[in-house]
């Protein structure tokens, strides 16, 4: 059984930081990309951030500078370090893996970020 399992999330100031991470089970961890994407009230699920198994990684524009994806292929976890957040950075925010080689993907249950001003 596959599971994508994030922690990490809570309230926090604007100017504050936070680190989610996601801990995968059940799946060859390092063959697939995994990622992060936010979906905020009323709104549509949105990339943040991609890391390959090589280590490539890819972000929104919205969070360049601001935000970094690694991974532990060790300890099957996939982290997002954000700092700087802003009020507009509220949101759910969910893990995502993909192997494209296997063509199957997952989804986390999520976990909520929530800026105070």
């Amino acid at each position: 059984q596959v599971q994508l399992v994030e922690s990490g999330g809570g309230l926090v100031q604007a100017g504050g930081s936070l680190k989610l991470s996601c801990a995968a089970s059940g799946i060859i961890f390092s063959i697939y990309t995994m990622g992060w994407y936010r979906q905020a009230p009323g709104k549509q699920r949105d990339l943040v951030a991609t890391i390959t198994s090589s280590g490539r990684t890819n972000y929104a524009d919205s969070v360049k500078g601001r935000f970094t994806i690694s991974r532990d292929d060790a300890k099957n976890t996939v982290y997002l370090d954000m700092n700087s957040l802003k009020p507009e950075d509220t949101a759910v925010y969910y893990c995502h893996a993909e192997s494209k080689f296997l063509d199957t993907d997952y989804w986390g249950q999520g976990t909520q970020v929530t800026l105070s001003s």
